[in-house]
Parts: C-alpha cells; structure tokens; sequence
C-alpha cells in the first residue's frame, strides 16, 4: 500500500463515522447516510493527491458531503433510487426518549434540504454563521434566515416538547 493511500485509510478509518452521522441527521436514512458519506469520500480520494492542509480536510469534507445530499435532492425522481422505510439500526445513547428521538428525526425529515442543512452544520456540527455559509456558499444573512425558518418549522411539526435531559 503506498504513503498516499495508507494517509487516506487513516483519515477515513477516523473521520467516517463523524461524517456518517452528520449525513444521517441530512438524510434521516442510516443507508442512505452511508452512501453520501461514500461518494464524499470518494471524491475526497480523487483529489487527495494535492491534499497538502490536513487541518482543512474536515471542512472540506464536510462541504463535500452537504453538497452532495443537496444535489442528490435536485435529481430527478426517476433516476433516484427507492428505499423501503427501516428501523434505525443504531442505538441511541442520549437522555432523551427513543419516541422523543424518532418524532424528532421525522419532523427532520420533513424541514426543507436547505433548512435542515444550516440546522444540521449550526446546532449538530457547532458550525459558525460564518463557515456555515462558506460550506453552502450563500451569505451569513441567508444563514441565518433559513436557521430561522428551519427552527421554526420544527417547532411547528413537534406535537409535544422533546426532553433532552
């Protein structure tokens, strides 16, 4: 195995689960969560011969991965591929309930791509106004409108409050 592909399976063997995460929160989808972090890998190796900032592969990773579920969104329906709905086949290890944790995943599912991507790099990444708009490339202002709308639009689906703690 050469130098370049045993620092990529490192990386990866670290920061997968991280990203898997993150993409299951996007996509409310452990399958699917698993193929966006695939193809965000995937094109990460295309170009990780001119990686010379590992610090900086995080970001870019993560960037990689959010555009790739909101692009995923703008294919059309015929050339998608259809999933039967499944159980989540990780435990949960938070204070919250797992009927808590389920309403909250299905009221996810249901915010608009756009929304539940500033929702998820802000309150679940801990991403700043500030990065959080370089990784969709759109201004702080939009950020922080479509934080807005999404928290709201939460609030709107739960029928009850979710207990965190």
């Amino acid at each position: 195995m050469s130098d370049r592909d045993e620092a990529f399976t490192e990386y990866f063997a670290a920061r997968s689960d991280a990203m898997r995460g993150t993409a299951f929160l996007l996509c409310g989808d452990w399958h699917r969560a698993e193929d966006l972090v695939q193809t965000a890998f995937t094109k990460l190796y295309r170009h990780w011969h001119r990686v010379s900032r590992y610090e900086a592969l995080d970001p870019y990773v993560r960037q990689v991965l959010i555009r790739t579920y909101i692009d995923d969104g703008r294919r059309g329906w015929w050339r998608r591929e259809r999933t039967a709905p499944v159980p989540f086949d990780r435990p949960d290890h938070t204070a919250a309930t797992p009927d808590d944790r389920l309403m909250l995943l299905q009221a996810l599912a249901d915010v608009p791509r756009r929304q539940r991507a500033v929702l998820i790099l802000r309150y679940w990444e801990d991403l700043s106004v500030e990065e959080t708009a370089s990784i969709l490339r759109c201004s702080p202002g939009t950020v922080k409108s479509q934080a807005s709308r999404g928290l709201d639009t939460l609030r709107t689906l739960l029928t009850r409050p979710v207990t965190t703690g």
